[in-house]
């Protein structure tokens, strides 16, 4: 599945990045949105690939974000970094929502948001890396 409507910045969603070619990101992995919707450009926005494992050295454009509660099954951590010099602009149809399945084996989406002072961390992480 893909989305059809513009996240908003702080928003955590699931980024496929078939395709792309190594070192560039080449599977699934968590993204958190960091562009606001731009009237003249639909379909696509920039957001920062999640990890859980820490770079090393954490430097200026790494952010560490406590989400509290894991993901999902898949990101069982609740702890990830926000590996912010690795921006991506990518279209709608490489992201989708999180999801589980229900007990009648359908899947029920919901929506993840960074807390403000989150994303205000992870924007900062992002200025370290365009002005490194």
């Amino acid at each position: 599945m893909t989305i059809n409507f513009h996240p908003e910045s702080g928003t955590i969603l699931l980024c496929d990045f078939t395709g792309l070619r190594a070192p560039e990101m080449v599977k699934k992995r968590p993204v958190v949105v960091i562009s606001p919707r731009l009237r003249h450009r639909t379909g696509l926005c920039i957001v920062v690939p999640l990890s859980t494992t820490a770079p090393t050295p954490v430097l200026a454009y790494h952010h560490h974000i406590q989400l509290g509660s894991p993901l999902g099954p898949t990101w069982p951590d609740s702890d990830m970094w926000a590996k912010c010099d690795m921006l991506y602009t990518v279209s709608f149809d490489r992201l989708d929502r999180f999801h589980q399945r229900d007990h009648e084996g359908k899947r029920k989406y919901y929506t993840r948001n960074l807390n403000p002072e989150e994303l205000k961390g992870v924007l900062q992480a992002v200025t370290a890396y365009l002005t490194y």
